[in-house]
């Protein structure tokens, strides 16, 4: 089995930072595109930001950019989410999700992971 974690979320003034941090377990032979997603109370989910394994590319929800930096360390299959100069409009649960895995034992895909969501809250 795949498991997904996030970790670093928390309780932040406006204008403050967090770095939040998404790690990938399990019998994992490589790991796909990886993003980070975010669903405030009465809100649905939106995309946060997203980086390409094979390109290293990041593409960014227009709220994001300018203030997120979204990166990831392929050797440990782990992913961060650097946010500056937060806002209370940020306070959300930031969902890791990876668009598919290939794991061993057997080798196979495992597509659409989520992980629980860490809670983000930006407040005075």
């Amino acid at each position: 089995q795949v498991h997904l974690e996030e970790s670093g979320g928390g309780l932040v003034q406006p204008g403050g930072s967090l770095r939040l941090s998404c790690a990938a377990s399990g019998n994992i032979v490589s790991v796909g595109t990886m993003g980070w997603y975010r669903q405030a109370p009465g809100k649905e989910r939106e995309l946060v930001a997203t980086i390409d394994i094979t390109e290293e590319s990041a593409n960014y929800a227009d709220f994001a950019k300018g203030r997120f930096t979204i990166s990831r360390d392929k050797a440990k299959n782990t992913m961060y989410l650097q946010m500056n100069s937060l806002k209370p409009e940020d306070t959300a649960v930031y969902h890791c999700n990876v668009d598919r895995i290939l794991v061993d034992n057997p080798r196979t895909y495992k597509n659409d992971i989520w992980g629980q969501g860490t809670q983000v809250t930006v407040s005075s």
